[in-house]
């Protein structure tokens, strides 16, 4: 299976407790960073892809180094991947090529600076970090990042973030952190566009 996610922000100590941005109510980053990890590992096998749409890690007071960045990924199952958010380096990128821990002789981390276009479901999915002004389009979306616990009205831009409240059109609720799977995301859509088409009425 394919699964999507963004913003994890594993370390971003600002990020805890009650906030406008990206409310996270730990008492702890290490509490939050388990979440994630148990999150991701309860949906996601060693078999599966996961496409992290950028912004890995952070904490603007205390900057994770490389390998605690590393350490945390090497927890997580399945394969990986990652896409250049704002707050990912390119030396983080250069590290984890360098120090891939491998998948049955295959890279566990593939990395793209910009992002990627997949086909899913008779869909184009062009994933990137930065939420793109998709206009007029067909059978395609925009899965993107970037804008925490905010969304773009167009039904097209899917927020795929750990933050974003586009999670809550989903039909069952999932564990904060949770990647999201191919038929979440069409739940997702075709829950936005019912709304938006409502609000024009």
């Amino acid at each position: 299976m394919i699964f999507f996610i963004a913003d994890t922000h594993f370390f971003h100590r600002d990020l805890l407790g009650n906030n406008q941005f990206a409310p996270r109510l730990f008492p702890s980053t290490d509490a939050m960073n388990q979440a994630m990890i148990d999150a991701w590992n309860a949906r996601v096998d060693d078999n599966d892809i996961v496409y992290h749409l950028g912004d890995i890690a952070m904490n603007p007071e205390n900057v994770p180094t490389n390998a605690s960045v590393l350490a945390i990924l090497e927890q997580l199952h399945g394969r990986m991947v990652l896409i250049k958010g704002n707050h990912d380096y390119r030396a983080l990128f250069k590290y984890l090529h360098q120090h891939d821990p491998q998948w049955h002789g295959q890279d566990k981390f593939t990395f793209h600076d910009v992002g990627t276009i997949i086909k899913a479901d008779h869909r184009q999915l062009f994933l990137t970090h930065y939420p793109m002004m998709m206009g007029i389009v067909h059978q395609v979306l925009n899965l993107h990042g970037h804008i925490h616990n905010s969304s773009v009205y167009q039904a097209e831009n899917i927020n795929v973030g750990v933050d974003s409240p586009e999670r809550s059109l989903l039909p069952h609720p999932l564990p904060w952190g949770s990647p999201l799977t191919v038929p979440e995301i069409e739940a997702i859509y075709q829950a936005k566009w019912a709304a938006n088409a409502k609000n024009r009425m």
